[in-house]
């Protein structure tokens, strides 16, 4: 099922609308993750895509048909909830069977279907269970049973995974993505869980405020933000930021916290129009873009010294807390690198270059990175910043 939503908006009487001029399309057998914060309007428009709220503003379709005004159950959707929502009083089997009871099935039918959804998730010697006998990743593959047991058109997912624990909600992402590419379903999941996105979905729909900020691929979203919201969102540890001006517009950078000029790579800012001497930039780069050094390195790309305030041990790799200026820059260090707090270490940036206009947060660079240069023009002087 291909769905879409075309500039669909909902307002709650006289207040500022909960979302605001969508437009997402998801197509066939796609799985589409809403990623956002709270309150940022994901959960409303999975609503609005069920039918359970109607839309304000704006015409939702599935396969090209019209969805305004169709009532939930018409849809030929399922629905997986935060909660699992199991009835206590029934078995696994009654529990998945309990969609078709509603649909008049006959009870042979409805359990030899409820039994053969329970397989597909690995639930098939439970379902004699009832759910307080059950794990809470258990009672989820229940839920996701309960969901696809009428072969719906749509599968909704309204943070399935929030609830567990981390080693279950990373064991359920790979079954529901499994299941979801075998049944060939199309769904939309909802999470504020920007890893359970990027490992997930075909497409993202990043929201704040109600208002979509960018919707594309994990790896165009990741690699390519369109404003300094989506950058820092996405990724784990969050993105570093150095506020900047311009010293010479499309060139060079001058740090605000310390006065240093950085040339940029050559053609970094090909394209950009309306960048001026001054201007306000923030200038950002991925924990795992840092490279640290014990000693200054000898290279063309510009380097940077500051002391190490913070490590963080992860197991194969450390997190580098180097303050640069009242600025900290978060760092990834093979545990081969010894640094210790107060030592004073050098660091070089490399991969895409992410530059936003301060004020709008507005995406300026070509991702264009300096480690990807294949020579510097003769007329760039290397940058050494101590």
């Amino acid at each position: 099922m291909r769905v879409e939503l075309r500039n669909v908006s909902k307002t709650y009487d006289n207040e500022a609308p909960s979302v605001k001029g969508l437009n997402v399309s998801v197509g066939d057998g796609e799985l589409v993750t809403i990623l956002g914060p709270s309150g940022c309007g994901k959960s409303t428009s999975l609503l609005m895509i069920a039918g359970i709220y109607p839309v304000s503003e704006g015409e939702i379709y599935f396969n090209g048909k019209p969805m305004n005004g169709v009532q939930p159950k018409e849809r030929n959707l399922g629905m997986v909830f935060q909660h699992s929502a199991l009835y206590p009083n029934m078995n696994v089997q009654d529990n998945i069977a309990f969609p078709l009871k509603n649909q008049g099935v006959p009870r042979k039918e409805r359990l030899q279907r409820a039994a053969e959804a329970a397989k597909r998730v690995h639930m098939h010697n439970y379902l004699t269970r009832k759910p307080s006998q059950l794990s809470g990743g258990q009672q989820r593959r229940v839920a996701i049973a309960r969901a696809i047991v009428k072969n719906p058109s749509l599968l909704l997912l309204d943070e399935p995974l929030s609830s567990l624990d981390a080693n279950l909600r990373i064991n359920m992402r790979e079954e529901i993505r499994r299941l979801q590419k075998e049944l060939g379903i199309t769904a939309v999941m909802v999470t504020h869980d920007q890893e359970e996105a990027l490992s997930m979905s075909d497409k993202i729909a990043v929201m704040n405020g109600g208002v979509l900020q960018q919707f594309g691929t994990p790896q165009e979203l990741y690699n390519a933000p369109a404003n300094w919201f989506v950058a820092r969102f996405l990724g784990m540890p969050n993105m570093n930021e150095l506020e900047c001006v311009w010293e010479t517009a499309g060139q060079s950078l001058r740090l605000t916290e310390t006065g240093h000029v950085v040339p940029l790579p050559y053609g970094a800012m090909e394209g950009a129009n309306g960048v001026h001497r001054e201007q306000h930039i923030r200038w950002a780069f991925r924990p795992h873009q840092v490279k640290i050094h014990a000693a200054e390195p000898v290279s063309p790309e510009p380097n940077f010294s500051g002391k190490v305030v913070l490590t963080e041990y992860t197991g194969r790799e450390n997190l580098v807390h180097i303050a640069i200026g009242n600025s900290i820059v978060k760092g990834v260090a093979d545990v081969g690198l010894q640094v210790y707090k107060g030592q004073t270490v050098w660091f070089q940036v490399g991969g895409n270059l992410y530059l936003f206009e301060f004020d709008s947060g507005l995406s300026l660079c070509s991702l264009k990175g300096w480690d990807d240069q294949p020579e510097r023009e003769p007329n760039r002087e290397r940058a050494a910043i101590v």
